[in-house]
């Protein structure tokens, strides 16, 4: 995240109503949410873990354990319970 001086892109009156309520600190003004991207969206890290976790419910539902499943994944079995057991 960079900063950005806010003089140099603010309307003055804007600045001078913001002023009312902060002055000289940093502050964060989040993004819309219809502009948001969900983590992952933009690297491919969800993609990846979307399929990992259809491949763990695949193996569940073929008879592979809770157990066996942590160990070939390198997860906990309460990840795997929560991944098995979830509602996708």
């Amino acid at each position: 995240m960079k900063y950005i001086k806010a003089t140099t892109i603010l309307p003055e009156e804007l600045l001078v109503e913001i002023q009312k309520y902060v002055q000289g600190e940093t502050i964060y003004i989040p993004k819309q949410k219809c502009t948001y991207e969900k983590w992952g969206s933009l690297s491919g890290g969800r993609k990846k873990i979307d399929e990992r976790n259809a491949s763990i419910r695949d193996g569940f539902t073929s008879g592979k354990s809770i157990c066996q499943l942590a160990q070939e994944y390198f997860l906990s079995t309460e990840t795997i319970k929560k991944i098995v057991y979830s509602r996708k």
